[in-house]
């Protein structure tokens, strides 16, 4: 019942500050997103201790002219499961504040900072609440901008590592110069980058073992050894160098970015290892086709905000997995997870449009895309060559046939370290009306070869999923899916559920069963049990 109490005071706290859009000369602005989850008992899945779980956010921005301020608000009552790195039980808190002042070259802003250098691969602060991942820097930055020319800003504070702030002190600076406006040539855009991010943290804060000898270090005459700090070759200060360009001209695109890391203190291996990466994607596109293709090679690129300890928030930098991100249920069943030690890969993406001269509501449009990754070392056990970490294959062609029937089928075959597999999706749209809809999915996951037996791990074979949605826009969608594995468990995971929306408010409530599984959002995945119960998702903005 407290729960419960606290998340409608929340809301009627957003809903009445949401009547009353202008204060003084100022414009007031915010949104609330609540997720609750009640477990239901089921017996095929073990039910959670606490059967409840909410995890809920409150943002309030007030804009002046040239000055802006906010703070949100985070509410875990208690944090879903999977989600239990962000709060030990019930937790109310202040996740972030901020003042700015910002006029046509000058800015500044105190408080808590989302930015990214780059492709962020030395740094990146960003709030996902889908991964339950906020390491927002609070500190101080400010930019000025020397005309078109060049572009400045730094940046210093201690960044935040789940509900609470770490004892790191992060600094950097980030410089963009257009040479394209230098040599007045407005036809194509080319501009030259760098970065630089220091992450300090005293050695006093590493565990209470690697303050004691080495006894490998030992001399047997003085019996003075090195302490494990120095025997790991442990620093307090972590330097990364980042040197990027940006080249563009009429459909022609081409980017590149290297960068460099000082030696970092692996927690999982107890070793430091020097780190370097790699990036490079050339695009092209001619009225109705595009294609885009992405290389990317790493080592020791994983950086923690604290690099004495784990988890999924405890992340710097921003190393997403380049390769398709789907929506469709089986394709997304085992997506791919970035290999932070050492890897080598990427991705081609095509498009292709084809649209009838005759009819508007009569088009094709084809799509194909191609990821690979390897290891970055040849492995002795892989014949010393390099070892497949991923591949996926995938073409799909969406055909609006008219007004009312549009459909897409798709083929994608994936292979990783475990096992292969084909999955086939088909999907129709009939439109009754401007406001009526029926989809329907059909998918198919044909399990491949299974390259795991020798250390017991083994696929979970063939997999069938359907779904239909039904729609009444503006306000209601009607949903009811299930998927179901043929091969081993024989376990339906079956969800449905509605949505109404009404202006910028949506309700969404669902009943289903949950696989453990991946969740993903922008390449970064995060891990999520299996649960069964009812689920609320409450959205509102004004």
């Amino acid at each position: 019942m407290k729960r419960l109490t606290l998340l409608l005071v929340g809301v009627a706290l957003t809903l009445s500050v949401s009547a009353q859009k202008v204060v003084g000369n100022g414009q007031v602005s915010g949104s609330l997103e609540s997720s609750s989850i009640y477990y239901a008992p089921d017996k095929k899945i073990e039910r959670p201790d606490d059967h409840f779980g909410s995890n809920n956010y409150i943002k309030v921005d007030y804009s002046n002219g040239r000055f802006s301020a906010g703070v949100q608000m985070n509410a875990f009552l208690p944090a879903l499961v999977g989600y239990e790195e962000l709060a030990d039980g019930y937790k109310f808190y202040l996740a972030s504040k901020y003042i700015q002042w910002r006029d046509k070259n000058f800015e500044i802003l105190v408080g808590d900072i989302f930015d990214q250098y780059g492709n962020g691969l030395i740094f990146r602060s960003f709030e996902d609440r889908q991964l339950g991942l906020n390491n927002s820097l609070e500190g101080v930055r400010a930019g000025y901008n020397f005309g078109r020319y060049v572009t400045l800003k730094g940046m210093y504070g201690r960044p935040r590592l789940y509900t609470e702030y770490s004892k790191t002190w992060v600094r950097g600076a980030d410089l963009v110069v257009s040479i394209a406006d230098i040599i007045k040539v407005p036809v194509i855009n080319f501009t030259l980058e760098g970065s630089y991010v220091n992450r300090y943290q005293s050695l006093s804060q590493a565990p209470e073992y690697m303050h004691e000898e080495d006894p490998s270090t030992i001399d047997p005459i003085t019996g003075v050894g090195k302490t494990f700090i120095e025997s790991y070759g442990i620093s307090p200060n972590l330097n990364m160098y980042s040197g990027r360009l940006n080249f563009g001209w009429n459909g022609l695109s081409v980017r590149g970015e290297y960068v460099h890391k000082s030696k970092d203190f692996d927690v999982n291996e107890s070793v430091t290892h020097k780190g370097w990466a790699a990036l490079g994607e050339v695009g092209y596109n001619y009225k109705t086709f595009s294609v885009m293709g992405t290389f990317r090679a790493l080592s020791h690129m994983g950086t923690a905000i604290d690099m004495y300890t784990t988890g999924t928030g405890n992340i710097l930098n921003y190393l997403p997995a380049l390769t398709r991100q789907y929506t469709y249920m089986l394709a997304n069943l085992n997506p791919y997870q970035v290999i932070t030690k050492g890897e080598l890969g990427g991705q081609v993406d095509l498009c292709y449009s084809y649209r009838s001269k005759s009819n508007r509501y009569r088009y094709w449009n084809f799509h194909a895309n191609f990821s690979t990754f390897y290891s970055l070392k040849k492995q002795p056990w892989t014949n010393n060559e390099r070892q497949l970490f991923w591949r996926d294959i995938n073409i799909d062609v969406e055909r609006q046939w008219n007004k009312k029937w549009k459909s897409l089928i798709l083929y994608s075959f994936q292979d990783n370290m475990d096992h292969q597999a084909h999955i086939f999706v088909g999907d129709v749209t009939h439109k009754f009306n401007r406001k009526m809809s029926l989809r329907f999915e059909l998918q198919y996951l044909l399990s491949g070869d299974d390259k795991s037996e020798w250390d017991g791990m083994h696929s979970e074979g063939d997999w069938v999923a359907a779904l239909v949605e039904f729609n009444l826009a503006p306000h209601w969608s009607f949903y009811v899916q299930d998927m179901y594995n043929i091969g081993q468990s024989k376990t339906h995971y079956y969800n449905g559920g509605f949505s109404y929306t009404y202006n910028r408010t949506r309700v969404q409530l669902s009943y289903g069963r949950n696989r453990a599984g991946y969740i993903c959002s922008g390449g970064v995945c995060r891990f999520s049990p299996a649960y069964t119960g009812v689920n609320l998702v409450l959205t509102s903005s004004f």
